[in-house]
């Protein structure tokens, strides 16, 4: 099968790299030195899966039948399905997700190739795919949901916890037959690494009940955040062992361990606007619970910050603006909306990220890339997560919330 795949962040790409294990896959960009990268299998954002698929395609151990271009309407001309996986951002002024990467792409589409089946990928409102086929008048859409973490897109793909596609009664046989494409690509996977297959779990709804799983799923993540980092803010200011207690509540295994590591916050690619959009989609119906979880993230970086200013610094040091661990995202980072409330004070804040080049200004904060530079300048050191290699030495100054990476 010819697929085209519009759009090649971790979304994108982890499902072109997916298909074309056994399907003839194009992937759009809008840059020829990001295509061009890719078509010599270098990848351009940091997964440790896609990294290994291309590392054994450029070896010649694998075979991936893909080719990144900027030509969109060839792309779409030739695809059998077309698979978009834009971005779409959240707009707090419209409070709306920022759609028009995913309508350019169908319109691009239908151009060229009107009776194509088009599969969106992308994060949407609850309710837009039925507004899309109403406006293009179009049959050929269904939506199904990434359930994907950043820099382990691959992976997921590969392990998936569920499929779910949402269509239309007469949509049912593309749906079934998109499923069964991610299906694949995993089976081919399990039988070249020789383990046993996956029970996965496939649930064919309908196109607003898909696109409400997606965001009422990261919701109910954002919640599971929040409430731990509300915790830990109870624990300190009480002056209790927030790890104790997390232990403690974890044991029950109606509870679990997962997602219960304090931070400074929920942030990322996902969280910050999928709950946002809901809760505006929440508009004339009752709720308490998805207006707080959206409040709560800014009262724990006011937490945050307040703790870094009673301490007086004279400098204060951010080590590594991403959201997490292994990431290379700054997107909606915790940290940076910590940071920016500390600078409002007028406390003069330096910081060390290594994907920036030294000198460079975030927030009118300079970039030190000298790492004993930068903790010799520092009094106190912030660092949504800890690196014990790299602030072992200086422990005394890091302020942290991050109670399990550390063991």
């Amino acid at each position: 099968m010819k697929i085209t795949v519009a759009g090649v962040g971790y979304v994108g790409l982890s499902l072109a790299v997916l298909l074309s294990q056994n399907h003839e896959v194009t992937a759009i960009t809008t840059t020829e030195a990001k295509a061009e990268k890719l078509n010599q299998w270098i990848s351009p954002i940091r997964d440790d899966e896609i990294e290994r698929f291309f590392k054994e395609a450029r070896e010649g151990k694998r075979t991936l039948n893909l080719t990144t271009t900027t030509d969109k309407a060839s792309a779409y001309k030739s695809a059998e399905l077309v698979i978009i996986a834009t971005p779409t951002n959240y707009d707090d002024v419209s409070h709306f997700f920022d759609t028009s990467a995913v309508e350019d792409a169908i319109e691009q589409a239908l151009k060229v190739n009107p009776n194509v089946t088009m599969v969106i990928k992308s994060t949407i409102p609850v309710g837009y795919t039925e507004s899309v086929k109403e406006k293009y008048g179009i049959k050929n859409v269904i939506f199904s949901p990434e359930f994907l973490r950043e820099s382990k897109a691959l992976y997921d793909n590969l392990h998936p916890s569920r499929i779910v596609v949402g269509c239309d009664d007469c949509q049912t046989e593309q749906a079934e037959m998109f499923a069964n494409l991610l299906l694949e690509g995993v089976r081919l996977e399990e039988k070249r690494a020789g383990q046993p297959p996956q029970n996965i779990p496939v649930l064919l709804t309908h196109l607003t009940e898909a696109e409400a799983i997606k965001l009422f799923a990261n919701t109910y993540l954002a919640v599971r955040v929040s409430y731990f980092n509300e915790l830990d803010t109870y624990a300190q200011t009480k002056g209790l062992d927030t790890k104790k207690i997390i232990e403690g509540v974890c044991m029950d295994p109606r509870i679990g361990s997962h997602y219960n590591n304090p931070s400074f916050g929920y942030g990322g690619y996902c969280l910050p606007k999928d709950t946002k959009q809901l809760l505006a989609n929440y508009k004339d119906v009752p709720q308490t619970i998805i207006e707080a979880v959206v409040k709560s993230n800014s009262v724990r970086k006011d937490f945050i910050a307040d703790q870094i200013i009673s301490r007086n610094p004279k400098t204060v040091g951010v080590f590594r603006l991403t959201m997490k661990s292994n990431s290379d995202n700054f997107r909606s980072s915790a940290i940076q909306g910590v940071m920016k409330r500390i600078k409002a004070k007028g406390i003069p804040i330096i910081i060390y990220e290594p994907t920036l080049e030294n000198g460079t200004e975030i927030f009118d904060c300079r970039v030190v890339n000298d790492l004993e530079a930068f903790k010799a300048a520092s009094d106190v050191i912030l660092a949504n997560r800890f690196d014990q290699d790299m602030l072992g030495d200086v422990a005394e100054k890091v302020y942290s919330r991050d109670l399990f990476s550390r063991d």
